[in-house]
């Protein structure tokens, strides 16, 4: 219910109260060996309890020794002695003994804590260890001679434990009482004579100790002393506390000192030996050996400074004589320390791999170190090797860090192996090594690159679609996805606003470039365009490569012939003068081909030689000339089939069937007049401009060969791409000259001199796109650096020569 619920909260309060409050502490004090019943104190009234509710609130008591020394009497509340206490029994020489005792009554619950003190009585007498003391005393001993005695012990304290020792009367011996540090006595035997075996060989004495309590107690001890002969000298060193020093992992056998102790007796008495004390700790028997005979000390197991630095040995110095007398002294051997422990290395990594965008004062790695040498000896200095993009850096007392101190580049360095090396300051120096291997992660900072920043393709006309051109290849430094390159091609248009992708296509991950159509030489000479390589980082990084595709032409184009009356507006026969002299130009047959080079390179001949009569036709100028003074023999008419023919391989070739008609009235050749110009007249006043305009030409081909040597020895400009349409030739089977219809020229030879064949070849120079900046498709122009080549110039003076 409620209302139980309530009192038990209260009941819980009450109790928490009552522990607070009830927390007190009395303190009695009690004789030791106090009897049964013995009052110790008015308890329940110090603690200010009611006698009458002890029973009732369960009062009860409990000690923290097993046994129960006190009692309280529940009808009185007094504190009674229920069994025998001994202070030395309980507590030993403490100076303070107590017991300490809880009380507990409930209703409300209290606890107090009572203290009982055990007050020392002076119930333990002094005490000798041995009932009779048996003293040697050499006969030879001088007067004043001390020799100490063991003390006596009392288990007492305090004034109860002060000694006072007393010797029986004596003629020979007084007792001399010395205070220790410690605060103890040391009573030792003075000679007051000299002794005589012969009168006395055995003296007794009495040494009584009384103890400072009340009443005084006392114990006794029975002094023998027998009195030797002859051998009344003990041995005795040079000096009582030799100091020597040692280095620690000194070897086996190493002398450390050799003591050398004195007896002024003879024969046997005078004869030494070395010994160990009764006390030497085992350590120092395990780490050295005295040699008997000689004293000489030296060193039998390991000595190691950083576990004992110190070494207290006692040597008795004992002749052999027939009661032995003994002399000691002590060796203080201090362990020097020596560089014998190599600096210890603990290296914990905390940020791998490093990124190779990590900045500089980035935590790697954490360095302790530690050497177990003291001094200079364990003072350790850490270092890495040097020119590495790492240092260490001192946090704190042999402690660590490895950061980095500059930009790493994964591309140049992959990882690091970075050695530590720790290194104490003794001599000779000590170093320990750890290796820290320091991967560098990658980070996409590389973008793709080509081997070359342009790349120049020649493909033939005519090439099957989906035909492999070429294969680009980039590479990137980087690893996995940033390293994963794909390739696309750059989209612009080409020609007529038609699509590069309509040309050409690239494998997104080989870089094979394949042909999507066709190419036409006589369309399409030159395809730039550029690629791009991207990897697959994020965010992706990209590097484009120029392509310079150079379509090379083939004899896919016959010869074509125009008719050669196509100029004067119907064909028709040609009319022939009889008077026609040997190299009179009779016609010309005009052929033009749509290829180039040695492809467009057209040659001409009769299809017949025999059938040919007086005609022949100029192999490279189609002209068609008599090669002699026609005569009426030579019948009314001519008909010759002439072949035009270009150097492709496999050559094509194409005929024309050209009519001749003799006439004898030079007014009826009206086409052969205007072909050269009209009236013999004519002819002659042009030829007197001609040769004006040899003069002035060959005037001016001197000023334009000076011109071209000052051009020579100067650096020319860049090669920049001329405008208009030009046929570009690349070297190939047909050499670096070729022929082009669109750069052919028109010779005019007056009638009645001389004709040959001239053949003219222009040399090509294929602008590269780093010198022209953008190079344009069909833009690149023969001869078109700017300077004036000198087959240009010869072939000038040739035309204006042969004007």
């Amino acid at each position: 219910t409620q209302y139980h619920w309530q009192l038990q909260l209260l009941q819980l309060v009450l109790l928490h109260t009552a522990w607070v409050v009830g927390s007190g502490q009395v303190r009695y004090s009690v004789p030791e060996e106090s009897k049964h019943g013995t009052f110790v104190g008015r308890l329940a009234q110090d603690l200010g309890l009611e006698v009458a509710e002890l029973v009732s609130r369960m009062f009860r008591m409990v000690s923290k020794r097993r046994r129960d020394y006190f009692e309280v009497n529940l009808q009185n509340g007094v504190l009674f002695v229920n069994s025998r206490v001994d202070r030395e029994e309980l507590c030993g020489q403490s100076p303070l003994c107590a017991i300490d005792l809880e009380v507990i009554v409930d209703n409300p619950l209290r606890i107090f804590h009572v203290e009982v003190e055990i007050q020392d009585i002076n119930d333990n007498a002094p005490v000798f260890p041995v009932h009779e003391l048996q003293l040697f005393i050499s006969e030879s001993r001088l007067p004043g001679s001390r020799f100490p005695l063991e003390g006596s012990s009392d288990a007492d304290i305090g004034t109860n434990s002060l000694l006072t020792y007393k010797l029986s009367a004596n003629e020979y011996f007084t007792l001399d009482v010395q205070m220790r540090n410690d605060h103890n006595k040391l009573a030792a035997l003075v000679l007051k004579k000299a002794l005589d075996r012969e009168e006395n060989p055995v003296h007794i004495a009495l040494l009584t100790v009384t103890d400072g309590g009340k009443p005084e107690l006392t114990g006794t001890v029975q002094l023998v002393i027998t009195v030797l002969d002859a051998n009344d000298n003990a041995p005795v060193f040079n000096q009582s506390v030799y100091e020597v020093t040692v280095l620690e992992n000194t070897a086996n056998g190493t002398l450390v000192i050799k003591l050398n102790a004195t007896d002024l007796d003879e024969g046997n008495n005078k004869n030494i030996s070395y010994l160990f004390g009764n006390f030497v700790p085992p350590i120092v028997r395990a780490a050295f050996n005295l040699n008997s005979n000689t004293g000489e000390i030296r060193v039998k197991g390991d000595l190691d400074y950083e576990h004992v630095h110190l070494y207290d040995i006692q040597v008795e110095a004992r002749d052999k004589g027939h009661q032995p007398m003994t002399g000691q002294c002590s060796v203080l051997l201090h362990v020097l320390d020596m560089n014998d422990n190599a600096p210890e290395l603990a290296v914990t990594s905390l940020a791998l791999p490093v990124r190779e965008d990590a900045p500089p004062g980035t935590v790697v790695a954490l360095v302790s170190v530690s050497d177990r040498d003291s001094g200079d000896n364990g003072k350790v200095t850490c270092s890495i090797p040097p020119n590495l993009p790492f240092q260490l850096v001192s946090t704190f007392k042999n402690y660590h860090s490895l950061v980095l101190a500059e930009a790493v580049d994964r591309e140049r360095v992959s990882e690091y192996k970075i050695l530590v090396t720790a290194r104490d300051e003794g001599a000779p120096s000590l170093s320990a090594s750890s290796s820290i291997l320091v991967p560098i992660a990658d980070v996409n900072d590389n973008a793709p690159a080509f081997p070359q920043p342009v790349y120049t393709v020649f493909v033939k006309e005519n090439n099957p679609p989906g035909a492999h051109l070429f294969s680009v290849s980039a590479s990137d430094p980087d690893l996995r996805e940033n390293a994963l390159v794909s390739y696309s091609v750059v989209e612009r248009s080409v020609g007529e606003q038609q699509p590069l992708s309509s040309y050409i296509s690239v494998h997104s991950e080989s870089g094979h470039i394949y042909a999507l159509q066709p190419f036409d030489y006589e369309e399409l000479q030159v395809l730039q365009f550029q690629v791009s390589a991207s990897d697959a980082g994020f965010p992706a990084l990209c590097g484009n490569v120029t392509v310079q595709l150079f379509v090379l032409d083939e004899n896919d184009n016959a010869p074509a012939v125009s008719p050669p009356g196509s100029g004067r507006g119907s064909p028709g026969p040609e009319l022939v003068p009889l008077s026609a002299g040997a190299g009179h130009v009779v016609g010309k047959i005009r052929a033009v081909d749509a290829d180039s080079g040695y492809n467009a390179w057209l040659r001409y001949e009769v299809q017949e030689p025999g059938a040919a009569g007086p005609f022949r036709v100029g192999v490279y100028s189609g002209e068609i000339s008599a090669t002699r003074a026609l005569e009426e023999t030579d019948g009314p008419s001519q008909r010759l089939v002439i072949l035009v023919r270009d150097h492709g391989e496999p050559a094509l070739s194409a005929t024309a069937t050209v009519s001749l008609s003799l006439v004898e009235s030079p007014q009826a050749v009206k086409w052969d007049s205007r072909q050269r110009g009209g009236s013999e007249g004519s002819l002659v006043d042009m030829n007197v401009s001609l040769m004006i305009a040899i003069c002035s030409v060959s005037g001016l081909f001197v000023l334009v060969i000076v011109v071209y040597v000052g051009l020579r020895c100067h650096p020319g400009p860049e090669v920049m791409c001329g405008p208009g349409k030009a046929t570009v030739v690349c070297s190939s089977e047909v050499g670096s000259w070729s022929y082009s219809q669109r750069q052919s020229r028109n010779l005019c030879v007056g009638e009645g001199t001389a004709k040959n064949d001239l053949m003219v070849f222009s040399p090509n120079f294929p602008n590269s796109a780093e010198k022209s900046g953008t190079m344009k498709e069909q833009e690149l122009a023969p001869n078109s650096t700017g300077q004036v080549s000198f087959m240009h110039l010869f072939y000038m003076y040739y035309v204006f020569k042969y004007f």
